[in-house]
């Protein structure tokens, strides 16, 4: 496997931001456990494609939309059996897109990772409960 800093395209992870109902408040979950210009969220499973993972994002969920990223800068070992996926404290606002919600993390492929373009389709526009309804018929 080669990693993303190596000039391969870089892979992503999709998390939900659990109880976070703004981008406001994952901001501020974000200031709050960082430390030394790094945030680190824990996992039970290594990802199979971890080494790919360096140099691309974790993009967060909130209310059924991917609305941010953070540089995913390693992959930790921890004592208690658990992985770290240290990130960058850095919190980059993307354009909404829509993403239903899933246990753990998935993987991203980098054409699918939005960006910080205005989106052009106006699916970040709707109220998030009628996108939630919309994605449970299976419409979006």
């Amino acid at each position: 496997m080669v990693s993303a800093q190596f000039g391969a395209v870089p892979l992503h992870l999709t998390k939900v931001a659990f109880s976070c109902a703004s981008v406001e408040t994952l901001e501020r979950r974000v200031i709050a456990r960082s430390k030394a210009g790094e945030m680190r969220v824990a996992t039970r499973m290594r990802p199979k494609r971890g080494p790919e993972l360096v140099g691309g994002a974790l993009h967060w969920i909130v209310k059924h939309r991917i609305v941010a990223r953070q540089e995913i800068l390693r992959l930790e070992d921890r004592n208690d059996g658990r992985i770290d996926i240290v990130l960058s404290d850095s919190l980059v606002i993307v354009a909404a897109a829509p993403k239903r919600a899933h246990q753990g993390w998935r993987y991203l492929e980098d054409a699918d990772a939005p960006g910080t373009d205005l989106d052009e389709t106006g699916m970040s526009e709707l109220p998030p409960r009628m996108y939630a309804k919309l994605a449970g018929l299976g419409l979006v």
